[in-house]
């Protein structure tokens, strides 16, 4: 069954308030082994991913690409995705959707290829920071109905320029309630020359899968 983690560390599960001006960004990353909400999608092998981003007052769009390898023709996935993340009450919000495609797969992308709506909520406490998520399929991938995953997480900087986290996830399938499972993982992250992100994370799951440790390193531009 298809998963995969959907950031690199807390970091990247936060959220950003609007901008006043368009801003656009970019990605790259290098990574020991793809995995997403606790699975891998690389076979356990290595990823290298990339993509871009456009911002402006609060709304944003993005394409994201990773190469795959899911024991068939599949060899990349492609996501597009946009949303609104703004500040309110005292908590960052955010609101979207995204539609994972895979352009090679056999299926020629009708089993493959979902769509999920998400909505998260996030907030710093002194020098912790917290965030949750919620994110629904109406067909999940391999069309086996409806989904949703639930995750949360917190983390803070232990030192100056590096932080440690950790995150709780659920897949809940309608169709499917036997194939439900939880993922964890616990990372710490940093930089390195000054700007190469470097992050070490420990993924495990409810369900007997295999635990596995992925180092990755990234690089953003822009802004």
């Amino acid at each position: 069954m298809k998963t995969k983690i959907l950031a690199l560390g807390l970091a990247a599960c936060c959220f950003t308030a609007p901008v006043a001006a368009q801003e656009v960004t970019g990605n790259v990353a290098l990574t020991t082994d793809y995995i997403f909400r606790g699975v891998t999608q690389t076979d356990g092998g290595p990823a290298i991913s990339g993509g871009f981003d456009v911002e402006a007052d609060g709304f944003y769009v993005g394409v994201w690409g990773s190469s795959v390898d899911f024991s068939d023709a599949t060899t990349m996935e492609l996501d597009l995705y946009g949303g609104y993340a703004f500040s309110g009450a005292g908590f960052d919000w955010d609101i979207g959707v995204i539609y994972y495609a895979y352009p090679d797969s056999p299926s020629a992308g009708g089993d493959q290829n979902f769509v999920e709506f998400y909505g998260g909520i996030g907030r710093e406490f002194g020098p912790v920071a917290w965030d949750a998520k919620v994110s629904y399929s109406p067909e999940f991938y391999g069309e086996i109905g409806q989904a949703w995953y639930l995750e949360t997480g917190i983390g803070m900087e232990v030192v100056e320029g590096i932080s440690v986290d950790g995150r709780i996830g659920a897949s809940q399938f309608d169709d499917v309630p036997a194939a439900d499972y939880e993922d964890y993982q616990v990372g710490v992250s940093g930089t390195v020359f000054g700007n190469v992100g470097w992050d070490l994370r420990y993924h495990d799951l409810s369900d007997g899968g295999d635990d596995s440790i992925v180092l990755s390193f990234s690089q953003s531009f822009g802004g």
